[in-house]
């Protein structure tokens, strides 16, 4: 009786308690890490500090595998993050040499605290590699850049440097090594080698169109970064991580093209779409091959071929019993499918092959191809020094708040001044009410925290046996519990674990446990009034400005691309107008790209904001209007009769004003229906100009489809896409 009166809500409330597979997973996952780090940490430690009797040495040993193991996302398995730690060695040595030197004042340590965290960074927005050792590097400043002012040390702190980066590296290669992930090149390869033999079914009729929809949609969904960890992901700088997320992007983009012909195509296909279809088919299964290192890469110049001889033989056969509306915009879609392989084919190719221009296809899509890697980083820097830009955004706010962190506690000559400027770095996010909640949480945890050392320190007193006993299980505990359990568990933890370390160092009183709460308050304070003052709403608003001015960039390249399509050619005067705005329009959605990773890391807000927009839409519709510019069709020869061009004219009208309206994110959203093609025009054109009328039909009507979905009405809510 006591089930059926309460059966469904009750089960469900304790189930809700048990931790999912995704927890379960994390939670194994920091154990292991604990396990890693801890190992590295004591194993320097110990000697140097119980041995050796040097306690700046032993500082640095213990400090280096917890900044690198712990404080810092190291991408990739164990051999990767290994590699991470090694190249990051020397930029630490040369931080570790600037911040001894540095810490003879507190203004010349501020000062290059301001300078350090703003190139760290910004600069790690060139690649993974780079935003994961970052938070190390600024820690190996910090840590040295406080008082007391001693060069002397500095061999024992170089020293304590490469014994820990030594052990650290040891430790991620051989004990507990992070497991190795699906990388994303092979994710876009079974999205191709799905495509391929989608191609293969298609013509045969063999298979539920519906059904084949859902797989290829399901397909492309798999190729988002949301979906990839995050150290698979193609995020550098370089030209072969540009290219594999290119490839990704292309893949994506082909896969759901594909989902949208599938319940249009009934067998028999006509001819050039059974060739065509058969030739992609062949391609998609050469580049997941390629991908997979069973086969060198083809290159797009074969699909090109196949584009080419496409666009001169489609059209409406004479013996046609359907609507021929319906089949031009068939092979429309078809040929829009095509022309994302051909970017997918040259992206594969520069993925997997050796650098090489790409001459063949316009407009530098590719224009990273033959650049130099220091050349590609610069690029991704400049890109980002713009107070419009989140990176630099955050690099102002994370360096402003530790130089300020570093001029308290030097002024106020605050004991242990390290744990300000780290518990700043810590907790600090990119809104304003991110950090609040951290903070709140954190200074309960590190109450808590500091009077169970304090009751420690009492207790043991000066026998520094029951700290060592006690170090191990305290790290293994704080470093797998704190990472999962938030900010209070992490720093009430941390605060047993520093408690235990310093007090092997150095005689120590309970006011060491005071100290802690002061500094970390300390900290934390000045991280949540930089997050007040500098940008609070974070990626948010960052976002809506970006997504503004991607708009207002592409509005003119839509009616470029019309022109063009509609004459073969666009006026002499305009042209060098419309260069300008293409690459106008490109900066802008880099830009508008960053602006949604980083949106992607924080919170997601309590109500949707700005009238439910997605933000995801609103990149597909710059994409979308960038990829028409580059692959379009022009007519060759026929102009459009009169009724055809005003048509295309007045549609163009609508989809610009509505762009244009897109950018003020209006709450009733923007709503365009354009007006259906003049009856009979179809029939009064040849077929490479009905084609390309159709060709335009059908894409003006996909960016419509997409600045509605972006900003209403019935836009899904903000990043739920």
């Amino acid at each position: 009786m006591w089930h059926r009166g309460r059966p469904e809500g009750h089960a469900r409330s304790w189930r809700t308690l048990l931790p999912t597979p995704s927890s379960r997973a994390e939670s194994v996952g920091a154990a292991r890490r604990a396990v890693r780090v801890t190992v590295a940490a004591v194993a320097g430690f110990y000697p140097a500090v119980h041995l050796l009797d040097r306690p700046v040495f032993a500082l640095y040993t213990l400090f280096v595998p917890v900044a690198f193991g712990l404080l810092s996302p190291l991408p990739g398995a164990g051999r990767r993050r290994a590699g991470s730690v090694l190249r990051a060695v020397p930029a630490a040595a040369a931080l570790i040499t600037l911040g001894t030197y540095l810490a003879a004042a507190t203004w010349s340590a501020t000062l290059g605290m301001l300078l350090v965290g703003f190139v760290l960074v910004t600069g790690a927005s060139i690649g993974p590699r780079a935003t994961g050792v970052a938070p190390a590097l600024q820690l190996c400043y910090i840590l040295a850049c406080f008082p007391p002012y001693a060069p002397g040390t500095l061999g024992d702190r170089l020293a304590g440097l490469a014994v820990g980066a030594t052990l650290t590296m040891l430790c991620e290669w051989l004990l507990l090594p992070e497991p190795e992930q699906t990388s994303y090149r092979s994710r876009v390869a079974d999205g191709l080698g799905l495509a391929a033999r989608t191609l293969r079914d298609l013509p045969r009729g063999g298979a539920d169109g519906r059904e084949t929809a859902e797989r290829l949609r399901a397909a492309g969904r798999e190729l988002r970064f949301s979906r990839t960890a995050a150290g698979c992901r193609p995020t550098g700088a370089g030209a072969k991580d540009r290219a594999l997320a290119q490839a990704g992007y292309a893949t994506r983009r082909f896969l759901d093209l594909l989902a949208v012909l599938a319940p249009l195509l009934r067998p028999p296909a006509d001819l050039p779409s059974a060739m065509l279809l058969r030739g992609l088919a062949t391609a998609c299964a050469d580049e997941a091959a390629a991908l997979r290192g069973t086969r060198p890469p083809s290159g797009p110049e074969r699909v090109e071929e196949m584009i080419a001889q496409y666009a001169a033989e489609r059209g409406v056969p004479p013996d046609l019993r359907e609507d021929p509306h319906a089949l031009l915009r068939r092979q429309s879609t078809l040929l829009a499918a095509a022309v994302s392989a051909v970017t997918v084919s040259a992206a594969v190719a520069l993925t997997t092959g050796p650098r090489r221009s790409m001459p063949g296809l316009p407009l530098e899509q590719f224009w990273y191809a033959g650049a130099s890697t220091p050349r590609l980083w610069w690029v991704r820097i400049a890109d980002h020094l713009t107070p419009r830009s989140v990176v630099f955004q955050n690099a102002v706010r994370t360096a402003s708040g530790l130089a300020l962190a570093r001029l308290v506690a030097g002024s106020l000559d605050l004991s242990h001044g390290f744990w300000v400027l780290l518990g700043m770095l810590t907790l600090g996010r990119t809104t304003a009410g991110a950090t609040w909640s951290a903070v709140r949480s954190a200074a309960v945890g590190t109450l808590v925290g500091s009077l169970a050392a304090g009751a420690l320190l009492i207790s043991a007193g000066d026998v520094t046996e029951v700290y060592a006993a006690l170090l191990v299980p305290m790290m293994l505990v704080a470093f797998s519990v704190g990472p999962v359990g938030g900010p209070a568990w992490g720093q009430g933890l941390f605060t047993l674990v520093v408690s235990t370390a310093f007090a092997q160092i150095a005689p120590v009183t309970w006011e060491l446990a005071a100290a802690r709460i002061v500094d970390v308050l300390t900290g934390s304070a000045i991280g949540l009034v930089c997050g007040v003052l500098a940008w609070p709403a974070g990626a948010r608003g960052e976002m809506r400005r970006s997504a503004a001015a991607l708009f207002r960039a592409t509005a003119p390249l839509i009616r470029v691309t019309v022109e063009r399509a509609a004459t073969g050619h666009s006026a002499p005067d305009t042209r060098a107008d419309a260069a300008a705005a293409l690459r106008r329009a490109m900066r802008y959605w880099r830009t508008a790209h960053a602006s949604y990773a980083q949106l992607r890391t924080e919170p997601p807000p309590r109500r949707a904001a700005d009238g439910g927009a997605d933000w995801l839409a609103a990149l597909n519709h710059g994409s979308r209007v960038l990829v028409g510019t580059y692959w379009l069709p022009w007519s060759r020869g026929t102009a459009w009769p009169s009724d055809a061009a005003s048509w295309a004219r007045e549609a163009t009208d609508e989809v610009v004003s509505a762009t244009l309206r897109a950018a003020h994110f209006p709450a009733d959203g923007v709503t365009v229906r354009l007006a259906p093609l003049p009856p009979g025009v179809l029939t009064r054109l040849p077929a490479p100009s009905v084609s390309h009328l159709v060709d335009v039909e059908v894409w003006l009507h996909a960016l419509v489809s997409d600045l509605t979905a972006a900003v209403g009405p019935g836009g899904t809510v903000e990043g739920s896409r």
